[in-house]
């Protein structure tokens, strides 16, 4: 099947049963979590930047709302920012399919309560109320570094250390997340989070200067399957983990507080951020490798 025509089958699926949304999510399946394979090739080591001091614990947050638009495309923007003054690390986060960058609020300002700036695009095509085009998604690269850019170069930029600075996302989001380490290789990240995500469309030619990067993908996840994801890692040539969450689908672990797998994933993705992007080497202990984590960071 080409590109095209698979990202819109996939795709597709997953905004008609609001795989990418806050729609009621699949049943949990009990299954076992697949083998992750330790025998790899040699890898490329990303050196941690130097140690940052990290930021009282529970910052309180701010948000504000900023619209860029790059050739004719309106990107709203949501920005978390810590209220303590301060130079921080950032990371920019890509929604899925019918989503918004307010859906994942709960995770994001976890995030900017230890200090770090979050930038959140909604994107023109695939947020929810858009006249939804799938296709769109590999448009969604470009767009994510520009709303870079445009933060880096604004007010807020004044406190952003651009120097640590991540990309996540989820779903369609966690595509475009691939996609600023592959086809439109974003130079200005040093690591990405990966969130039932894989290289549909944007393929997994992995390029540029090595990034770190953290997959987490529910091993019951009908949507995006757990192969796809896993394939995706497997081609990733540089420093990176993956967490499998048994039984866990498409939605829950990553939107849902009450879900019983999401203090994992907000734990786990925090503990990633701080270790490569203030350089916090005591959130290694937290990539021991395990059943059901592969870790080679």
């Amino acid at each position: 099947m080409r590109p095209r025509l698979a990202i819109a089958a996939v795709l597709a699926s997953a905004a008609l049963t609001g795989g990418c949304s806050t729609a009621p999510a699949p049943a949990r399946q009990a299954t076992p979590s697949p083998s992750l394979g330790t025998a790899l090739p040699h890898l490329a080591g990303v050196e941690l930047p130097p140690p940052l001091a990290l930021p009282p614990p529970g910052l309180s947050v701010s948000s504000q709302q900023v619209t860029y638009t790059r050739e004719g495309r309106t990107l709203r923007t949501v920005i978390w920012t810590p209220d303590r003054p301060g130079h921080y690390p950032a990371v920019l986060f890509s929604h899925g399919l019918n989503g918004t960058p307010e859906e994942f609020a709960p995770l994001l300002k976890t995030w900017a309560a230890a200090g770090f700036v979050v930038i959140a695009p909604a994107y023109p095509n695939t947020t929810r109320g858009a006249q939804l085009d799938v296709y769109d998604v590999l448009n969604q690269p470009a767009d994510a570094s520009y709303v870079l850019g445009q933060v880096l170069a604004g007010p807020i930029g004044a406190h952003i250390d651009a120097k640590r600075l991540a990309a996540a996302g989820h779903s369609a989001g966690a595509i475009t997340t691939i996609g600023l380490f592959t086809a439109n290789r974003d130079p200005r990240l040093r690591a990405g989070v990966i969130l039932a995500g894989s290289g549909l469309g944007v393929g997994t030619d992995f390029t540029g200067p090595p990034a770190a990067l953290f997959f987490v993908h529910g091993d019951a996840d009908p949507l995006v399957s757990y192969a796809s994801g896993k394939a995706a890692y497997d081609d990733v040539p540089w420093s990176k983990a993956m967490l499998t969450i048994p039984g866990g689908n498409h939605n829950d672990p990553y939107l849902h507080p009450d879900s019983p797998d999401y203090p994992t994933v907000a734990k786990s993705t925090l503990e990633f951020l701080l270790l490569e992007l203030y350089g916090d080497e005591a959130a290694r202990a937290d990539f021991a490798p395990t059943v059901d984590l592969d870790s080679h960071l």
